[in-house]
């Protein structure tokens, strides 16, 4: 397709390169990321910009590949009056998201352990395919993760006060409806709150370099220093959020001809936001939502349990607090300005992370001034990066950016390449210690499977749509 280039880092599909094309598609990253995106890229994005009741533009951010429907990296907004809500532009794991989590501990204190710190972490958190968690609920008491969310887990004393407002939306979504989630569903859900499941989720020990600190300023507001040593958590609904994906995928399959909408591919089949079988989605969706962000308060929970264990002081004293929760599969109801006229819309996020700029009202107060802080992982070997939202992702891009590095590789290709046990010992032998469920696994997840991370980060950072903070190092793995 012809790509029209508009700035340094934004590339351009007219809406004339497709019929049915409502609205043009934009790529950003590098000439070399460009130039090296799957053609499949191209050609979901371009389908997504045929959808109906899109606004501005199809988007597709530099970690962007080949996903379901959407493509992994893809953005969309759409109309609530008159726009469509797509399963395939949310993800199967609903609310699939990182959490950030500083400590007060330093390199020199954990370095010596981190052996033993990884190790009693892996025996803790449940991980892998089908792994269950320690938490045994009814369904009723599932329920009520699914309405309230982090709410629920202060209350059971799984969390503290403090860490519901450094959550995206407060760690509970308003609008879930239990109803509205298949028995097949629930019961795939109620014993996997507190585990990491699979693919590329994990649990990663980290270290601040003061060469890494990009903006001290910033990083300071965040509550980052030199010498620091924090966790990153990456996991989401599981199969719970995938049970609700694959329920109302068949829903709208058969609902779309009622509705007249007619898709260029299967995979994004939708329906009117307004529509009762998109009310009823959207609603199943907030509470996969809803779970997820449990999902990772109990993680958390457990975390704050292990460190205490081994460094033996309380929680509080090593200081294990938020620093941010952020979604990257999600669709949300969000204000925004297009062609000039602010108007609601339902901002589909499918891999890629909010980036809201300082002043936004649903920026925790203690970040307000300086804007959001943006979680995005990168592989187990590159390590991760924390950056800050801005107000130029407010007008280019919905409020978004890129959620990680983004696959290059198959994991079947990645295991053809590489043994896991291999693999292992390469990490060690850099300093990275990690401990997997199966060593296939391990594989899958090399980092020559990704992009480079600071290949995708730098395009960000100059594109506008969120600012580089820190790097973090890895030092410790756990991989499902």
């Amino acid at each position: 397709m012809r790509l029209k280039r508009i700035s340094e880092y934004v590339w351009e599909i007219p809406k004339t390169e497709k019929e049915g094309m409502n609205v043009p598609a934009l790529i950003f990253g590098t000439e070399k990321i460009v130039n090296n995106l799957e053609e499949g890229v191209f050609e979901q994005i371009t389908n997504v910009a045929c959808l109906p009741g899109i606004v501005r533009a199809a988007l597709c951010m530099p970690d962007g590949h080949v996903g379901y429907g959407f493509p992994i990296g893809g953005v969309a907004a759409f109309r609530t009056d008159g726009g469509v809500i797509s399963p395939g532009g949310i993800g199967f794991d609903i609310n699939c998201g990182m959490r950030l989590v500083r400590t007060d501990l330093t390199v020199e204190e954990v370095q010596p352990r981190v052996k033993e710190l990884v190790d009693r972490l892996f025996h803790r958190i449940p991980a892998g395919v089908g792994a269950k968690g320690l938490l045994r609920l009814t369904p009723s008491e599932f329920e009520e993760v699914m309405v309230k969310g982090v709410d629920w887990c202060i209350e059971k004393g799984y969390g503290w006060e403090e860490d519901r407002e450094r959550i995206e939306s407060y760690g509970r979504i308003p609008g879930a409806d239990p109803s509205k989630v298949s028995k097949r569903a629930i019961e795939r859900g109620l014993a996997q709150m507190g585990t990491l499941g699979s693919g590329n989720h994990y649990l990663e020990v980290q270290i601040v370099k003061g060469e890494s600190i990009f903006d001290p300023e910033v990083a300071r507001v965040f509550g980052i220093r030199e010498d620091q040593v924090v966790l990153m958590i990456h996991c989401g609904s599981r199969g719970f959020g995938h049970q609700i994906g694959t329920d109302y995928l068949k829903v709208f399959d058969s609902a779309m001809p009622k509705y007249g909408i007619k898709v260029r591919d299967r995979e994004l089949a939708c329906a009117p936001f307004t529509s009762p079988e998109g009310q009823d989605y959207y609603k199943a969706m907030v509470c996969a939502a809803n779970a997820a962000f449990v999902n990772r308060q109990v993680i958390l929970h457990r975390v704050r349990e292990v460190l205490s264990d081994v460094f033996h002081r309380d929680p509080r004293d090593l200081g294990l607090e938020v620093v941010y929760d952020v979604a990257h599969n999600i669709a949300k109801v969000e204000r925004h300005v297009v062609d000039g006229e602010e108007m609601e819309v339902l901002v589909h996020r499918k891999g890629a992370t909010r980036s809201f700029g300082p002043g936004h009202p649903e920026i925790p107060e203690i970040y307000r001034e300086v804007g959001q802080p943006v979680i995005i992982g990168g592989s187990m070997e590159t390590g991760s990066y924390l950056l800050v939202g801005t107000e130029k992702a407010m007008k280019e891009s919905f409020g978004s950016t890129a959620h990680g590095s983004g696959r290059t590789m198959s994991r079947h290709a990645a295991k053809r390449q590489i043994r896991g046990s291999e693999l292992r010992q390469r990490m060690e032998e850099r300093g990275i210690y990690v401990r997997a469920v199966t060593m296939s696994g391990l594989a899958e997840e090399a980092g020559f499977a990704y992009k480079n991370i600071d290949d995708v980060v730098e395009a960000v950072d100059r594109i506008g749509i969120s600012r580089k903070v820190v790097k973090l190092k890895p030092i410790g793995n756990i991989k499902g």
